[in-house]
């Protein structure tokens, strides 16, 4: 089985919209939990246009009132980020590489390039107990020096496959399973998540044929499954894919 961990961000900027707390993030965060989501993923910006920094602690409260599940902070390791996660230490850290004022994450890491960076970092949350996760594009040519920087998972970055999924599926596929195969061959200690633009019609197919990916994190079509089906409905749908 794939966890399903539901990212509220998009519930956050509707929240933000009115400068109110309508939807709180807590109460929706405890829905996804009660209709089955294992995990809440959240990606606080600098300039806090979804979750905000002060949210982070009221939903690990949350999440620690549960026996599994997780709690999962994504954003770019800046100094204050990094701080702000060692301060609340959720069960995982999600390293994307996207500037302050991207409308969304973009790109996986260029490992050769930022090799010491990373290193250093990561080391920084193992150090706390703390999984780390790293953002990949599907190519090998972006993996070299994983030996040497360590994470405990990479994040396959599906906005390829996702964009070309009703073109060629197939064809959309295949980078992902050959940096899969790759990895683990190559580094069978790494274990993979999935996300981005990952929806009701094209998440089936992707875990199907990689069913080694442990965690999903969905947020944007799942809120908009949630405008027409409900969010109980929709949970549910995702969560019966990932069961499978």
């Amino acid at each position: 089985m794939t966890a399903l961990s539901i990212n509220v961000n998009k519930f956050a900027l509707i929240r933000n919209a009115r400068g109110a707390d309508m939807p709180n993030l807590v109460n929706i965060s405890k829905k996804c939990i009660d209709y089955g989501a294992d995990g809440i993923t959240v990606h606080p910006r600098p300039d806090e246009r979804h979750v905000k920094y002060t949210d982070l602690h009221e939903i690990k409260d949350l999440t620690n009132d549960f026996k599994k599940i997780e709690f999962n902070i994504e954003g770019y390791p800046s100094d204050d980020f990094i701080n702000r996660v060692l301060d609340v230490l959720p069960d995982q850290v999600t390293l994307v590489p996207d500037p302050p004022e991207a409308l969304t994450s973009s790109f996986g890491w260029d490992c050769e390039k930022y090799q010491e960076f990373l290193t250093d970092v990561i080391n920084r949350f193992k150090k706390n107990n703390i999984r780390v996760s790293i953002f990949i594009n599907p190519s090998i040519k972006t993996l070299s020096n994983l030996e040497i920087i360590k994470p405990d998972r990479v994040e396959l970055y599906t906005y390829d496959y996702a964009r070309n999924y009703a073109v060629n599926k197939t064809k959309a596929l295949a980078s992902y399973i050959e940096v899969t195969e790759y990895l683990r061959k190559e580094f069978s200690q790494i274990s993979f998540n999935a996300g981005h633009d990952l929806n009701l019609n094209n998440l089936e197919y992707l875990l199907k044929n990689i069913p080694t990916i442990e965690e999903v994190s969905i947020g944007h079509a799942l809120v908009c499954d949630s405008i027409d089906l409900g969010l109980k409905q929709t949970v549910e749908k995702y969560k019966k894919i990932t069961k499978k």
